[in-house]
Formats: C-alpha cells, structure tokens, sequence
C-alpha cells in the first residue's frame, strides 16, 4: 500500500450510534461528488444519523489542547467510486456537528467540509446489557438528541449484511467548489456492533438538514445498532481525476 496518501488525523472513535433510513435516491443525487455514483444495500438507498466519539485525536501527529476529545453527530449517505476494477465505497456528509469552532474552520476551509460548530455532550453506558449511549446538541434555545439502547452482546456483523455495508465504508469524498472532488482514506478495523433498540432522535431536521429530507427523517430508522469502534486513521484527501 506504498501509494497511500500520508496520514492527517489519528484518533479513536467510540460507541458510535447509527440510525439508518431509508432514503429517495432522487432527493440525494444532488449531493453526490462527481466521480462517484449512489451505493445502495439490497436495492435501498440509506443514510444515517451517526453520533460517535473522538478521542486522542492528533493532527499530523500534534494533540492540540481541549481539541482531543469531543463528540461528533453527523448525517451520511453512501456512495462508490470505480477505479481500474476497484471498487471504492465511501460515505458523503450533508453535515457535520462538532463542539468546537475551531475543528470545523479547519475542516470546512482545508476539505470543502460542511461542518456547523454548535454546543455538545453526551452521556453513555454502554459497559453494561442494555445501556444507553445519548448525544445532544443545541440549536438555539433548545436541545436536539440522538441515542439508543444496546441489547446482547457486540459481535462482529456478518459479510453482506446491512450492518457490514453501513461500517465498512472506507474511503470519504467531498465535492468541491469549482465542481471537482477530493477522495481520502479512513482506516479501521471490522467494528464489533450491539444490536439498537428504543432508537431515539428528536431534532428540527428541516430547520438542520433542509425540507426534502425531513419526510424521510422524521419517522423511525428502518434499522439501527451502536459499534464499538476503534483506533482510526485519516489519510490525507486527493483530488480525483
């Protein structure tokens, strides 16, 4: 792997929450980079409401202070690239939420990110059978939520199952703004998933994420499960032909 790109970010994420929806693909094609296509599990086009941790988070191999922990909720969808017979499945933000200002300058003027920096925390349980993990953010005076409750044991998600084709996208591309497209590289290993019950998301989304895709948020996942996560690396974005 001599051609990867060198690494930006090294961090570990953890007890990541993902609720899955179905989605009209014609409501995401307007999002997808050039260069890529919608990937779908199953014939169903998906997004997800992730909420996770990042913690030991160094930049260039640089911890910067009260910037090493903090929590992220997101909204994703999912697409392919091909490349020479390489099939490269990755994930697309519509937007990123973060604690801190200066985490979503960075990723916003250096990638083209569409990060929004807006009051956090979270609480979590999740060393325990049916434990809850919750992230909460505030939009002006009131606060939006995102959790779920565990149930069994975490277990490594089987080949072909919708569990495998959410986590193991692993590569990101962000559309650019004179219309081109940066790929990276996120590195990880298979994560270990608790099964999601009592998913729980209450948040304006059209006044978040737009009119079009709040019909299809604002109803229950059609799945959802908490992974263990892992040690991560980000490698460097390159611009595709």
């Amino acid at each position: 792997m001599a051609d990867l790109a060198p690494s930006f970010l090294t961090a570990r994420w953890v007890h990541l929450v993902m609720l899955n929806y179905e989605v009209d693909p014609t409501v995401l094609r307007p999002w997808v980079p050039l260069g890529t296509v919608l990937d779908t599990h199953e014939g169903r086009c998906l997004a997800s409401m992730v909420g996770f941790q990042f913690l030991d988070t160094r930049v260039l191999g640089i911890g910067v202070p009260f910037h090493r922990d903090f929590e992220e909720v997101n909204l994703r969808f999912y697409v392919r690239r091909e490349l020479d017979g390489e099939h490269r499945r990755g994930v697309v933000f519509i937007k990123e939420i973060v604690p801190r200002r200066a985490i979503a300058w960075v990723a916003n003027t250096l990638y083209n990110e569409r990060y929004v920096a807006l009051p956090m925390d979270h609480s979590d349980a999740l060393e325990r059978d049916h434990g809850a993990v919750r992230y909460r953010w505030r939009m002006g005076a009131d606060w939006a939520e995102l959790g779920a409750t565990i149930a069994g044991d975490a277990t490594v998600p089987p080949e072909g199952s919708e569990e495998r084709f959410i986590s193991e996208h692993y590569y990101g591309y962000v559309a650019q703004r004179d219309g081109g497209t940066v790929e990276y590289r996120v590195e990880h290993p298979p994560w270990a998933v608790w099964q999601g019950i009592e998913p729980h998301f209450d948040c304006d989304v059209a006044s978040l994420y737009g009119p079009d895709l709040a019909p299809h948020l604002d109803g229950p996942p059609s799945s959802c499960f908490v992974a263990q996560g892992s040690e991560v690396t980000v490698r460097r974005g390159l611009r595709i032909p």
